[in-house]
């Protein structure tokens, strides 16, 4: 075997940036062997598995069945990407944040693994989401939960067979890899699917090819819509109708509002119902009542921070935000990267930014707030500051707002971390 060195965390994070040529390269070969010798493909992960593939709303939906399985007694394990103030947060198990030592000790396991016979090169998301896995495989949980960082059919977490598949949404995103196809955008993403396990489509806008490829790979469709639903009812709670294996039609009432799209919420539902999971009512709500994801239209104070970064994202924010009035000003303080739609997103938040502030990011993707800046004055808003940071942004912004003014910050992850830090920093 391989000597592997001692390392701290942030040391480890910092070698596995360093030794794959480029940051993303799809493919399940490489990672597939790896996972082999791990000995990750020769036993089931877990009992139940779960599979949330999607261009937006992954991380929700994968907090929401991860919420709803505890809250029905189920040790759970969750892995999601990216991150926002700590690499730990991507691993989660039953709920808490997994520490650094199960993690480097994650990443010892795969080094030794992919060093062992002929040497393999994998990623900085392949190989932690290998370590995820073998930490997911120790821990042993009644369900475990797998978002896929990009595409589907050749992200790293496909090399694990799905018992349940969930779609979210299809949209354009990451077009340098995924294209601006949707139909083809929609079969890399339905790539999670298995023959005979249920996909789930949590969206009633998802293109043709989603459909198809479940039919060509024999996955029982269960959609939005259609097998399961969801209406608000008289009290602004809302009420959902399943489909179980058995034929059952399982239905809840009242069912609070978390604050997220219920669109995701329904899915979430009925994710959990396909994997065999019989819903409590009470322990539902429950779940829903007392969940909160951070960086998902998470409010602190008057700031709304959410990392929504294209335009279905965005107009979905528009949307939401809408039906909450505002007695003062909107702004927007907006920072993104530049190989994402700026126009879209700007377009979308249009009619609810009464001023924005835009900022610039840092980093090899960087979008200049000039460049954001120019783009909004076209499109007829009023940018009221430009900064060279979120941080610089917030602190022009924090001194300048109303008693009943609120703040949507949006447009990448990195905005959404940066302003997370600010508002822990000024707790201090």
């Amino acid at each position: 075997m391989p000597s592997i060195p001692s390392r701290s965390l942030e040391a480890w994070l910092d070698y596995l940036e360093r030794i794959h040529p480029v940051g993303i390269d799809l493919g399940l070969d490489r990672v597939a062997e790896v996972a082999r010798r791990m000995g990750l493909l020769s036993q089931r992960l877990a009992p139940r598995v779960i599979t949330v593939a999607g261009t937006n709303g992954k991380g929700s939906t994968v907090a929401m069945i991860e919420a709803l399985a505890r809250a029905h007694g189920l040790t759970t394990a969750a892995y999601t990407s990216p991150h926002l103030l700590r690499y730990n947060e991507r691993l989660r198990l039953d709920g808490a944040e997994a520490d650094d030592a199960m993690l480097i000790a994650g990443f010892e396991a795969v080094e030794a693994a992919r060093l062992s016979d002929d040497p393999v090169s994998l990623t900085y998301f392949e190989a932690g989401t290998l370590a995820a896995l073998w930490a997911i495989a120790r821990h042993a949980p009644g369900l475990a939960v797998l978002e896929v960082g990009l595409g589907g059919r050749l992200d790293a977490v496909n090399v694990i067979d799905a018992d349940v598949a969930v779609i979210t949404t299809i949209a354009l995103d990451h077009a340098a890899f995924l294209g601006t196809d949707l139909a083809g955008i929609g079969r890399e993403k339905a790539g999670i699917m298995r023959i005979g396990s249920p996909a789930i489509l949590g969206s009633r806008e998802l293109p043709d090819s989603v459909r198809q490829y479940a039919k060509g790979c024999g996955a029982p469709v269960v959609a939005l819509g259609q097998e399961f639903r969801w209406q608000v009812g008289a009290s602004g709670r809302f009420d959902w109708q399943g489909s179980a294996v058995d034929g059952a039609l399982p239905s809840l009432e009242d069912l609070p509002d978390p604050g997220l799209p219920l669109d995701n919420a329904a899915t979430a539902l009925q994710a959990l119902t396909a994997a065999g999971v019989v819903l409590d009512p009470v322990s539902c709500r429950l779940a829903l009542r007392e969940l909160q994801v951070p960086g998902r239209m998470q409010w602190l104070g008057q700031w709304c921070l959410d990392v929504g970064h294209n335009p279905h994202a965005a107009g979905y924010l528009a949307a939401r935000l809408s039906t909450q009035p505002c007695r003062g000003r909107t702004w927007v303080l907006l920072g993104m990267l530049s190989d994402k739609d700026a126009d879209g997103v700007i377009e979308a938040l249009a009619k609810l930014a009464d001023g924005w502030v835009a900022v610039t990011l840092a980093g090899e993707r960087t979008r200049a707030a000039a460049d954001l800046a120019r783009r909004i004055d076209d499109r007829g808003g009023h940018v009221a500051y430009q900064a060279e940071s979120p941080e610089a942004g917030a602190e022009w912004l924090s001194g300048r707002l109303a008693p009943d003014d609120r703040v949507l910050v949006c447009g990448s992850f990195f905005t959404v971390a940066a302003i997370l830090a600010w508002k822990k920093a000024q707790a201090f």
